[in-house]
This record gives structure tokens, sequence and C-alpha cells, in this order.
């Protein structure tokens, strides 16, 4: 082990949310003082914090087992430049965020070259293919969960583990007023509005965003100065956006690149993708109603394999359905319209989920989850 200074650190995140949190870890690393050196596989937080991007991790950001065998000779091309670059730079240690199925053939070949495996963002074992906890701690010298349920999972099989908490508590905060926050987005902040949230990746915007549009335009019709705010992830590429949308979108849509939680502020209500999207706008505190479409034959596999009856992490961790939940073929631009409308127009309604917001940000814990994984990486690089 080395002495936490002049670290090389190499970093694997596959998506928008993952990118975020490793830079934020990074970023706290730096804040105490260690020299560092990172590089490996991400996108714009991670770039912007110092890191050197081997990979961009912008165009593999897909979904389910038939996206992963469409796109799979890119996976293998993309998985084989870093594990070059880990060969040539043997770094003192690698820092896998989520994208499990990915990430955990990178710690293969880490664990060959005796490189130190730190994996922040458990994969969701709770939900589905537990089996995969046994290949986990063969691969993983320490895990560093969000979730206090997981320790247990991680202790029954004796990998070291630690709960840092949830770095979406620190995340998800907008610092303005919902009037400002309108003002910022360029909408009226006299008439209502609602957040769509499709996802962060293309597979997500191609399935997703087309019946959320369908569904303003039913909202539009019950009100007519209802206005919709689309904010656009950092790790798409607006023309998708744009396209998908095409001349007869709804109307009084607002696109924009700002920052997706003043955008959540911004709303009467959020109609979300499930996803970290979910937690982030409980803890912002607006109603939502959750959607989730995936190819039908994932969703299939999917059925057989997931063993909790709620998808959207925000009733997962209420332990409870808080907010509607509308997935594959129930996920109608009706189905969908009329919730928002209910939420937009029922004040007892959005008052009880609101209560119910406020216990899971308490369940959620305080913030830093960013600074524990920054002491789990010195102690992970430490002389022993």
């Amino acid at each position: 082990m080395v002495s936490p200074k002049n670290l090389s650190i190499m970093v694997s995140a596959g998506e928008a949310s993952s990118d975020a949190h490793a830079a934020h870890a990074l970023d706290a690393l730096r804040a105490r003082g260690v020299v560092f050196e990172s590089y490996g596989m991400g996108a714009g937080e991670l770039k912007k914090s110092g890191t050197e991007l081997v990979v961009d991790c912008r165009d593999l950001a897909v979904i389910g087992f038939v996206d992963v065998l469409i796109n799979y000779p890119k996976f293998l091309k993309r998985l084989r430049r870093l594990r070059e670059r880990m060969q040539q730079r043997k770094p003192d240690l690698l820092l896998l965020v989520d994208y499990p199925d990915f990430n955990l053939k990178l710690a293969e070949t880490a664990k060959t070259l005796g490189i130190p495996v730190l994996f922040y963002v458990s994969p969701q074992v709770w939900a589905w293919r537990a089996g995969r906890v046994p290949r986990i701690g063969s691969l993983v010298t320490h895990m560093a969960v969000l979730f206090p349920f997981e320790v247990d999972i991680y202790e029954k099989h004796d990998i070291p583990v630690t709960y840092v908490g949830n770095p979406v508590v620190a995340d998800a905060v907008s610092t303005l007023s919902v009037f400002e926050a309108r003002e910022l987005l360029g909408v009226n902040p006299e008439n209502p509005v609602v957040t769509l949230l499709p996802g962060s990746r293309q597979g997500e915007i191609s399935r997703n965003l087309p019946p959320m549009l369908d569904s303003a335009k039913l909202i539009a019709t019950a009100i007519p100065d209802c206005q919709f705010l689309l904010p656009i992830a950092p790790t798409l590429d607006p023309t998708l956006i744009h396209q998908t949308i095409g001349p007869d979108g709804p109307a009084n849509l607002h696109c924009t690149t700002k920052n997706s939680r003043d955008a959540m502020r911004a709303g009467d209500v959020v109609l979300v993708a499930s996803g970290t999207a979910t937690l982030e706008t409980a803890l912002i505190g607006t109603p939502m109603v959750v959607m989730y479409i995936v190819n039908k034959i994932n969703y299939a596999i999917m059925k057989r394999l997931i063993k909790i009856p709620d998808i959207s992490l925000v009733n997962i961790v209420a332990g409870k359905r808080v907010v509607p939940e509308y997935v594959q073929q129930d996920a109608t631009p009706e189905n969908m319209a009329n919730e928002v409308l209910s939420l937009l127009t029922d004040e007892a309604r959005r008052a009880t989920m609101l209560n119910e917001f406020n216990r899971i940000k308490s369940l959620m814990g305080d913030a830093g989850a960013s600074t524990r994984v920054a002491q789990l990486i010195v102690q992970l690089t430490s002389k022993s």
C-alpha cells in the first residue's frame, strides 16, 4: 500500500448520476489535501473535476439486456481500452461507481494486478440477482453502500462494507425559491408548471419522453395555461431531445440545460422516470408521478427476476407506496395525465405526499457521503 500522497486513482462511472457521485468524492479527497491524479471513464462532472477521460461514458448509457447485447462490441472496445490503461499505469486504487456488470469486469483486471477496488453504490442485489454477491466479494476490496439495510447483505458474506449515506442528500439542493426557479428557467411564475424528467440515457429518452409529451398535451387541454419544463441531462445531445419533440410538441414546453434540481423546484408536479431523480425530487419537496418503460424483452426478463413490489427508490426507501408508479403498458399518457392533474388540484393529497417526503428525508440521514468515500480512499491507499 502507498501513502495517500501523489496517488494515482482510476475511476469508472458509467452514467450521469455516477459521474457526479465520483466527481464529488474526488473533490472531497482533494479538499482533504490529498494530492492525486485521476483518469478513467466518466462524463462532464469528472472532467470538470480534473479527471482525464480515457472513455467518455455518454455513448454507453443503455438499458437492459437487449440494449447491452446490441451494444456489446462497443462495450468490449471501451472495456479493453480501460484495461490497457490500467495495465500501463497501475493505479493505487480502482474506484468503481455503480454500473455493475461493466465495472465488475474491470475489477477482474484490477484483481490480477493486485490493485485495491472500492465499489461505491451497491448493485441492487436486494431487488434482483442476489446471486451476484459472492462474485462481488471475490473482486471488490471494500463496498461503500448508500442504504443502511445494504450493510447486512455484505456482512453476511464477510465482505468489507461501510454505510456512507446517499450522495443525493447533498446533491438534491436548489437554493432558489419556487418563484426564483421559475424566473431563472424562463417560465411564468404565476401559472402552473409540470417538470418532465424522462432520464439521462438515450434509450430512456426514446421510450419515456414520447408518452410524457403526449401526457403533457392532455394536461394542457385540461389546464391551458400549464407550462412544461424539460431539463436536458448533460449526458445527452440536445439534438436528440428536439428531434423527439418534433414540430408537434406540447404548447408551453420549455427545454433547458440548466440545473435539473432547479427545474424540480420550479414544478408544481414532476413527471419523472424511475431512478435517482425520484429521490432528488422527494428531497427537494415537489410532488411527483413516477413512470418507466423498457424494451419488452427486458421487461419480461426483469419481471421474473425483481423481488420487490415497487421500482422507484422513493417508494423503496419509504417502505410503502408513497408516489404513484406507472410501468410499461400502464405508463399511458392518460394514466399519467390524470395523476398529474390530481396532484395539481388536490391540496390534501399534495400535503400527504409532502409529509411522507419529510419522513423519507429523515430516513436518508445527513449529507457527507462524498467525504466518507474520500476517507475510505485514504484508508485503502495508506500504508498498513
